[in-house]
């Protein structure tokens, strides 16, 4: 990675777990984590998997996170626009929204920055920095197919939590160990949450 900084943010979507296995996986490394967790985001996280807060306890209990020691995790409120990643000057290696809603896929789309989520992803987009989003909607409307069409011409990747089966996952974990696998191989990050198709 050009930089040991990513940004990560959780929205009001289905499918907190992937935020917070994504957290985890990347505080196991000496990475410095920016975090951004919508409001509605936060309700969905302590609807689906009992998150209280603060988030760093959290993932040690739940997730049996052991963090790096050169690991840091920094959390920014999604209403403070001053905060580092709203601005193209801050450097780092790229931003995923796990879960991404599609509120704020529709708000990416049309440029409308009016929170720190929208605005570091639309500085990513700006400043040609990977971004990736993990939409979490079905069935999927024409609009939601339409903004889907202009992110990624603007450079997102899109990459919907769809479980795959040839690993032959044996739990849900197992199934999103494989989708935050496959986001953090976008990044450029090593990892054994799956094992990499081999053809057999």
């Amino acid at each position: 990675m050009p930089s040991n900084k990513m940004i990560v943010a959780i929205t009001g979507a289905s499918g907190a777990i992937y935020g917070a296995v994504l957290l985890a996986e990347l505080l196991r490394r000496p990475v410095e984590v920016h975090l951004v967790v919508s409001d509605y985001g936060r309700k969905v996280m302590a609807h689906e998997l009992g998150f209280t807060g603060p988030m760093l306890p959290f993932l040690e209990s739940e997730f049996e996170l052991v963090p790096h020691e050169s690991s840091l995790l920094k959390e920014y409120s999604a209403d403070n626009l001053f905060a580092p990643p709203a601005s193209g000057s801050f450097r780092h290696a790229g931003m995923v929204i796990a879960p991404c809603s599609m509120k704020t896929l529709a708000a990416i789309a049309a440029g409308f920055a009016d929170n720190l989520v929208v605005r570091a992803a639309d500085v990513c987009l700006k400043e040609k920095r990977p971004l990736i989003l993990l939409p979490r909607e079905t069935p999927l409307s024409p609009i939601h197919l339409e903004n889907m069409l202009k992110v990624a011409r603007a450079g997102a990747v899109l990459h919907p939590p769809v479980p795959a089966f040839y690993h032959r996952p044996e739990s849900v974990r197992d199934i999103v160990n494989a989708t935050i696998g496959r986001v953090l191989d976008h990044l450029g990050i090593s990892h054994d949450l799956a094992a990499e198709w081999s053809g057999d």
